[in-house]
C-alpha cells in the first residue's frame, strides 16, 4: 500500500489574510496610548482567545477551528492599560517550535505525523486546538477547545498544562461552559463520536468536577458548539449536523447536514430529572445569548425562553456565505415538547452576549456583532455592534468606520448592580492599516460610541471569544 503523501502548503485564503492574518511576535507593552479616557472603575483584564497559526499551515486551514490558540490580554487599572499576548503551547506546538515549522496539518486533513517526528505519545493524534474561548473558574484561567481538556494558563499567560478538574473529566468539556452567577458552578457539556454521544457535568466553585452524566435520548453524534442554562435546566440545541467518521475515513466530510431530521432541544433538569425533548424544523446556531425560566403569559405554565443567533443552516462567517444569522428567540414548552420560534431583530448578527451577572435569568439587553452590508464592509466580519432591548424591541447600533469588530464582552461597574451601568469591550482592527484597538463603549448609551479607544501595540487578528475578568 502506498503511504499517504505529505500534505502540501496551504495557499493563503481569506482566513490567513487581511484582519485574520496571523501574528508571530509575543510582546509585553505597558502604558498603551488611549484616545479618550478609561473609566476609573475599570479594574481588571480583558482576555481573548483565537486561532493563530504558529507557522505556515499545510494540508488545510479551516476557520474558526484551525490554527494555534493565541491569548491577547489588556490589563486596565487606574486609567492606564498594558498588553500581553502569548501562544497556547500544547505539546505539539512545542515540538513544532523546536522543528521550526508546522508538522501536523489542518483539521480536515487525515494525514498524521509518525513517532519519528513527534514522538510516540503524539504520533497519530489529532491537533489539539484550545483556541476558541478563555474563562476563569476555580481560581484558574483556562484556554478552551471544542470538547477537550482545557489548558491552564499562568499569570504571565504561560501554558501550564491540561486540566481534568480533579481527574473527574478526562475527556474534557465544551468551549462554551456557563458559569452560574448565583451558585458559582460551571455547567458544561461534551459531545463525542462514540457512545455516550453527549454528556453534561457541573464543576464546582473549587474547580472540581462531577462525573459526566449522559444525556438520554441521543442516538447519533452531532456537533454542538454552545449551550445555555436556566435555574432549572441545561439547554442543549441538537441541530442535524451529524458526525460521520466512516465517511471521513473514505475521504468524505466528517460532518453532514441532514435537513430532514429537524432540530431538537434537550432541556436537562439540573436536579437530575428526566430530559425534556422539544422538536422543530431544522435550524442551526453557533452561539446562544442567554436563557431563563418563565411563565406562559396565557395559561401560566412553565416555559423556557432561549435567545440566540439563528442560522438557516451551518455556515462559517466566510466570504460569499449564503445564509445570514438573525437574533431569534425560542419559547419552549417542556410539558408539550414544543417550541415557538421568532426573529427578534431582522439584522445580521452573531456572537450575542449579555451581562454575565444575568446568565440564566431575564436580561434587558443582548449585544452582538453586526454586519451592515455596506459596500466597503467585508461579508466575513462584522463592521458594527448592535444592542437589542428585550423590553422595547429597539435596536441601538454603533457603526464603525473601516473596522472589523470582535465579540463584545460586558465589564460591569463594580459600584452598581444595574444592567446599564458598565461598559462593552470589543477588539477591533482597521483592515486598511492593520492597526488594532480595544474600544470601551458605555452600556448606558452604546450608540454614542467609545468613551475610550486603547491602541494595541501590534495587530490583533480577528478571533473567537473573550471575557472581562475583574480584579479579585
Amino acid at each position: 500500500m502506498t503511504a499517504p503523501a505529505r500534505p502540501a502548503p496551504v495557499e493563503p485564503g481569506p482566513f490567513l489574510s487581511g484582519p485574520y492574518s496571523p501574528v508571530t511576535a509575543e510582546v509585553d507593552v505597558t502604558d498603551l496610548h488611549v484616545d479618550g479616557e478609561l473609566p476609573d472603575a475599570l479594574d481588571g483584564a480583558y482576555v481573548r482567545n483565537g486561532p493563530n497559526p504558529r507557522f505556515a499551515p499545510v494540508g488545510s486551514h479551516l476557520h474558526p477551528l484551525d490554527g494555534v490558540g493565541m491569548l491577547h490580554r489588556v490589563v486596565i487599572a487606574d486609567g492606564r492599560a498594558r498588553y500581553t499576548n502569548r501562544f497556547v503551547r500544547t505539546p505539539l506546538v512545542e515540538v513544532e517550535e523546536r522543528a521550526g515549522h508546522v508538522i501536523r496539518p489542518g483539521l480536515s486533513t487525515l494525514w498524521r505525523p509518525g513517532p519519528d517526528e513527534v514522538g510516540p505519545v503524539l504520533a497519530g493524534t489529532l491537533r489539539r486546538v484550545p483556541d476558541v474561548n478563555v474563562v476563569r473558574h476555580g481560581g484558574r484561567l483556562l484556554a478552551l477547545a471544542e470538547c477537550d481538556r482545557p489548558y491552564r494558563i499562568g499569570p504571565q499567560l504561560q501554558t501550564l498544562g491540561q486540566d481534568t478538574f480533579g481527574d473527574t473529566l478526562p475527556a474534557g468539556i465544551c468551549a462554551h461552559p456557563k458559569i452560574d452567577p448565583r451558585t458559582g458552578e460551571m455547567v458544561a457539556f461534551c459531545d463525542n463520536v462514540a457512545p455516550p454521544f453527549l454528556t453534561w457535568t457541573v464543576i464546582g466553585p473549587d474547580g472540581v468536577g462531577t462525573p459526566p452524566r449522559p444525556v438520554e435520548g441521543v442516538e447519533r453524534p452531532s456537533m454542538i458548539h454552545d449551550m445555555a442554562i436556566t435555574d432549572r435546566y441545561v439547554v442543549l440545541v441538537l441541530a442535524p449536523l451529524f458526525f460521520d467518521v466512516a465517511e471521513a475515513t473514505k475521504g468524505g466530510s466528517l460532518l453532514e447536514w441532514k435537513q430532514e431530521a429537524g432540530t431538537r432541544i434537550a432541556l436537562v433538569p439540573r436536579d437530575g430529572g428526566p430530559v425534556r425533548w422539544c422538536e422543530d424544523e431544522a435550524f442551526w446556531l453557533w452561539h446562544t445569548a442567554n436563557a431563563h425560566d418563565a411563565k406562559d403569559p396565557v395559561d401560566g405554565s412553565d416555559i423556557v425562553v432561549l435567545d440566540y443567533a439563528e442560522w438557516e443552516r451551518p455556515s462559517p462567517p466566510a466570504p460569499g456565505a449564503t445564509v445570514t444569522p438573525r437574533l431569534a428567540r425560542a419559547t419552549i414548552d417542556p410539558a408539550a415538547g414544543s417550541m415557538r420560534r421568532e426573529v427578534l431583530a431582522d439584522v445580521a448578527v452573531d456572537f450575542p452576549r449579555v451581562d454575565d451577572r444575568l446568565i440564566g435569568r431575564p436580561h434587558p439587553v443582548a449585544a452582538a456583532v453586526l454586519r451592515t452590508g455596506r459596500p466597503r464592509s467585508h461579508p466575513g466580519w462584522g463592521d458594527a455592534l448592535a444592542w437589542y432591548d428585550t423590553r422595547t424591541g429597539n435596536v441601538a447600533r454603533w457603526e464603525a468606520t473601516d473596522l472589523a469588530l470582535g465579540e463584545p464582552a460586558f465589564a460591569p461597574d463594580p459600584y452598581s448592580s444595574a444592567p446599564d451601568r458598565g461598559w462593552w469591550l470589543s477588539l477591533a482592527t482597521r483592515p486598511s492599516t492593520g492597526e488594532s484597538s480595544l474600544v470601551v463603549i458605555p452600556a448606558a448609551d452604546p450608540a454614542a460610541g467609545p468613551v475610550a479607544t486603547v491602541r494595541m501595540p501590534v495587530r490583533v487578528p480577528l478571533g473567537q471569544h473573550g471575557n472581562w475578568l475583574p480584579t479579585p
